[in-house]
């Protein structure tokens, strides 16, 4: 709280004050229910440029509650089935690349990487579908993600991130 006195001199009995209350909400942040993202990597036989060909599809017990499993196999499931599509097509494209690789001066691998940016803008396109049909809905938000490989620090991977959104403060004034 804080007062302000008005008027020229301090002895005058009838001088006037005025009072401004203020709120300390306003400088700190509202609470914040931020939890970690859940990680799910990458665990089939074959990696090329850091994507996996298939993601783990055991159910996180961080969920429990929040999407039933059935949901989550069946997201996870569409996911690995459109990398197996791709993944083997890229594949075939960087065994003739390599193979062409010393006559092309490179310029044979140009379609594998091609093909990889294609496979990585369809599994975002895929999780946005999934993301607006039904993981908003749960306040769930599933994104790829590159991160660190935890088998060499320099390599970099493709994961998986389940974020839970925060909900809204309805209690909270404006």
């Amino acid at each position: 709280m804080t007062s302000i006195r008005r008027g020229s001199s301090s002895s005058s009995a009838s001088s006037q004050e005025i009072r401004i209350l203020r709120s300390d909400d306003e400088d700190s942040p509202p609470p914040s229910t931020s939890h970690p993202p859940i990680v799910i990597r990458g665990v089939g036989q074959l990696t090329m440029f850091g994507l996996n060909s298939r993601f783990d599809m055991e159910f996180p017990s961080v969920l429990t509650g929040r999407v039933a499993p059935e949901e989550l196999m069946a997201t996870l499931s569409r996911v690995n089935a459109l990398l197996k599509r791709h993944i083997n097509g890229s594949a075939r494209w960087l065994l003739c690349g390599l193979l062409f690789c010393c006559c092309s001066f490179g310029c044979s691998m140009w379609p594998v990487v091609c093909l990889n940016r294609r496979t990585v803008t369809a599994v975002e396109k895929l999780l946005e579908a999934e993301n607006s049909s039904l993981y908003h809905k749960l306040f769930l938000h599933w994104r790829l993600s590159t991160r660190v490989s935890q088998s060499s620090h320099r390599l970099s991977e493709y994961v998986l991130l389940i974020e839970v959104i925060p909900k809204a403060a309805l209690l909270m004034p404006d």
